[in-house]
């Protein structure tokens, strides 16, 4: 059973940047497909990223396209993601996911995920 935490959050300015971490335990991390989610106040939980297990795919929601990036190092049992040109529509408690799968496609429901983290906040603000 995978265990996962976040890290990273915290306070940045419209146009930032901020770099969240997920460390995962157990043997089996790196056949997971891993999800980045959030959720903003009074809203319901929306993808934001995913990559495969080997981190040859990627998929990224609309609105953070070319913004946020995702990536992993399976050798540290870690995921990451890369937010720049942060807006504070960005503003939510970011969630890593952990789905074992070993297959190239990657989802964005959140249903598919079987292991979640405890979540991090992100605001931005001025």
């Amino acid at each position: 059973q995978a265990q996962l935490l976040e890290s990273g959050g915290g306070l940045a300015q419209p146009g930032g940047s901020l770099r969240l971490s997920c460390s995962g335990s157990g043997r089996t991390f790196s056949r997971n497909a891993m999800g980045w989610f959030r959720q903003a106040p009074g809203k319901e939980l929306e993808f934001v990223a995913a990559i495969s297990w080997i981190g040859s795919s990627s998929n990224y929601a609309d609105s953070v396209k070319g913004r946020f990036t995702i990536s992993r190092d399976n050798a540290k049992n870690s995921m990451y993601l890369q937010m720049n040109s942060l807006k504070a529509e960005d503003t939510a408690v970011y969630y890593c996911a952990a789905r074992p799968f070993t297959e190239e496609t990657v989802s964005g429901a959140s249903r598919d995920y079987d292991y979640w983290g405890q979540g991090t906040q992100v605001t931005v603000s001025s």
